[in-house]
């Protein structure tokens, strides 16, 4: 798969990128802290840029 620069994405596929930039992150530390520790992963499971690819065509 060939990745296309920043001026040659559609506006639509860079959305759905930013989406799921927005969701790989941690869970917030208060949120962690609020629950005492029960809640700590994000529903949506972290991803490594070289563990698995997204399909954001």
């Amino acid at each position: 798969m060939i990745m296309a620069t920043g001026s040659k994405k559609t506006f639509g596929k860079k959305k759905r990128l930013a989406k799921r930039r927005r969701q790989n992150r941690n869970m917030p530390t208060w949120i962690v802290l609020k629950s005492n520790g029960k809640v700590r992963n994000s529903p949506f499971s972290r991803r490594h840029w070289r563990s698995s690819k997204l399909d954001a065509s």
